[in-house]
């Protein structure tokens, strides 16, 4: 096995021998390496103590996932494991959760990139039923498809300790978004849900979000690069007139044109409680870039901080909007194409855009031809909003 230091932090332990690299953890180890006649991993057994276990790349594989797991089961101190791209497959999947079942001081577990597949959806899920420590767990890139959805989908209803869920990079089809969608809708804990790159199309986008309308705890919402549509889209908008606890949603490259950016539109008009929208990548031309500042126009209670919109020409209707929504929302980020070079503007540069003339540095707006007051206000303005 490929040596490397092992994670490290404040020495959580409550004595060095309970810790996984602490006389008594190391032999527990070394131990149960000889039983599964695998060569124990170097990073492991020099790592100081720590309440931090990172065994990335390491290719412990599933016979190495089991004799990590048996060493794991009666630890006190390790509270963040992470075994992410290991190749751990159902069959370590499966060691590990058994000992999650037993160990009640682990929080925080990533296991992406491991081939979990269908078996290690089926073991985690099992898991997830009867532990109550953990609140964040990262499953993105395990191969999930429709059938292993079933399986977590039971553990998103029955769980109410995780916190943190990453169900990325999966395989995930339509049916997996009716099933998960459901699961969403009854869930009473989750607060963040990544579930970017799958292949989640119309109407099983539509079943997902569905979810999210009824879910009065989720803060953070990630469905990027899917295939929402339009229909997607439009029960997006929906959900955005239910949901009064949503913070976050990104749906960046989602093949949302016009008609599923003014659905959106309809449901910002009416949010209270959404300050970060991420919709780039998305064919929304001007028309539904203009359609989404004008909800904001008209909604005096929203709570938008964080807007990015697809990169796109700016013409002069899209730069007057800019303007006056800025005007409107001083302290409002606008950014284009997700350019993050972009500086909060502050009320003395809305105070000197509306009064251009005092600028004796710069060129008013007023004064230059209409098509060209939108690169004008761009260059005042350094953001490509």
């Amino acid at each position: 096995m490929a040596a490397g230091g092992g994670g490290s932090g404040a020495d959580g332990a409550s004595s060095g021998e309970e810790d996984a690299g602490g006389p008594e953890g190391e032999s527990r180890y070394l131990a149960a390496c000889r039983a599964c006649g695998v060569t124990p991993v170097s990073g492991l057994l020099r790592r100081r103590p720590g309440p931090a276990l990172s065994l990335r790349h390491r290719g412990l594989g599933p016979r190495g996932a089991k004799a990590l797991a048996l060493s794991l089961m009666v630890n006190t101190s390790i509270l963040t494991l992470d075994l992410s791209d290991n190749w751990l497959q159902g069959e370590g999947a499966a060691a590990v959760a058994e000992m999650l079942k037993e160990n009640c001081y682990i929080s925080a577990v990533d296991l992406s990139d491991n081939k979990l597949g269908v078996e290690g959806a089926k073991a985690f899920s099992a898991m997830l039923l009867e532990n109550t420590t953990i609140v964040s767990l990262q499953l993105s890139g395990n191969e999930f498809d429709d059938q292993a959805a079933k399986y977590l989908a039971d553990a998103i209803t029955a769980n109410s300790k995780v916190e943190i869920l990453d169900l990325s990079y999966n395989m995930f089809g339509d049916k997996a978004g009716e099933i998960l969608g459901t699961a969403i809708a009854e869930n009473i804990g989750l607060k963040e849900l990544k579930i970017s790159w799958n292949h989640f199309h119309s109407q099983g986008a539509a079943a997902l979000v569905k979810g999210l309308g009824a879910n009065v705890f989720l803060k953070v919402l990630d469905v990027s690069y899917n295939g929402f549509g339009n229909s997607g889209a439009a029960a997006l908008g929906e959900a955005l007139k239910a949901n009064n606890v949503l913070e976050e949603l990104n749906v960046r490259n989602n093949h949302i044109s016009v008609e599923g950016a003014l659905h959106i539109a309809a449901g910002l008009k009416e949010n209270k409680t959404l300050k970060r929208l991420d919709m780039t990548r998305n064919p929304m031309q001007s028309e539904g870039c203009c359609g989404v500042l004008k909800a904001l126009q008209a909604n005096s209670g929203t709570g938008i901080e964080i807007l990015d919109l697809p990169d796109i020409p700016v013409n002069k209707e899209l730069a007057d909007l800019c303007d006056a929504v800025k005007i409107l929302f001083p302290n409002l980020l606008l950014r284009r194409g997700g350019n993050t070079k972009l500086q909060r503007k502050s009320p003395l540069k809305v105070e000197l855009q509306t009064q251009p003339k005092v600028i004796s540095a710069m060129t008013s707006s007023e004064s230059l031809p209409a098509h060209a007051r939108a690169s004008s206000w761009m260059r005042v303005e350094g953001a490509p909003f």
